[in-house]
């Protein structure tokens, strides 16, 4: 018996070399490849794999957003692709089978496919979805008591556990963002929607779509002539509000009408 396998990642390379490494081993037959969120949701629900290779950020969705939006009896066995320590990969500890830290080595792929047939023998292998989806919805959003002030930064080979009160700024940079905090900048794969989320905390705003400040590190708002603003940081670092985030920032500061 062939286990049913869908292989979710947005970098074409890292599809074709899943593929390959799987292609080592004929108790694996590969059903489907997708390369974003919307895709791989219908996929999944259509094919029902037994096992998912699945990247944690995606261009469109990240993994937890796939994962939320499946209508299956039975979880697949999940295995994570990261670039990257996050919250995303902490919430669902308990539920994946291993995550694939990228670049990783082709002995450390086969040492996973071991892992799954492992699992595939025991009869009740998959995660009931009803449980899943009531688990992972009280998981998200909240941290642990020991990880609310702490903020995790992928950094080469080691994780920064940063604390979130030294962050000043998060600036997107491309697929990246550029984290400003007293001491350094970090620069992580993640878009500011995710690590907004990530954050967790009321002090962190979005003024504009390539903007997330700490109100807690900033001095004043600076208005123009033409109804503009602006905020100016402790820093001397000057950002526009768009318009499109102005007012809810105003309201978080109450100064909304």
């Amino acid at each position: 018996m062939a286990y049913r396998v869908i292989i979710v990642d947005d970098e074409l390379l890292a599809r074709q070399r899943i593929v390959e490494l799987l292609e080592t081993r004929k108790e694996f037959h590969i059903e489907a490849q997708c390369a974003n969120g919307e895709e791989a949701i219908q996929q999944i629900n259509t094919v029902g794999p037994d096992v998912l290779f699945l990247d944690v950020e995606l261009k469109d969705l990240t993994g937890f957003d796939v994962l939320q939006n499946l209508n299956l009896q039975k979880m697949p066995l999940i295995i994570f692709i990261t670039a990257y320590d996050s919250y995303a990969i902490q919430a669902f500890n308990n539920y994946a089978l291993d995550f694939l830290l990228k670049p990783f080595k082709n002995h450390r792929f086969f040492e996973t496919l071991d892992r799954i047939e492992e699992r595939m023998k025991l009869n009740n292998y998959g995660t009931d979805m009803r449980q899943f989806l009531l688990d992972i919805q009280g998981n998200i959003g909240s941290s642990p008591n020991t990880m609310a002030s702490r903020f995790p930064i992928r950094e080469n080979n080691r994780t920064v556990f940063l604390n979130k009160e030294r962050i000043k700024y998060i600036c997107a940079s491309s697929y990246y963002s550029d984290v400003h905090s007293v001491d350094k900048t970090y620069t992580v794969r993640e878009s500011l929607k995710n690590l907004l989320v990530q954050l967790n905390a009321t002090n962190f705003v979005r003024i504009h779509r390539s903007t997330i400040i700490n109100v807690d590190h900033m001095q004043e708002l600076v208005h123009s002539d033409y109804n503009e603003m602006d905020v100016r940081m402790h820093d001397q670092e000057l950002f526009r509000i768009s318009k499109s985030y102005k007012k809810e920032f105003l309201k978080k500061l109450g100064l909304a009408p």
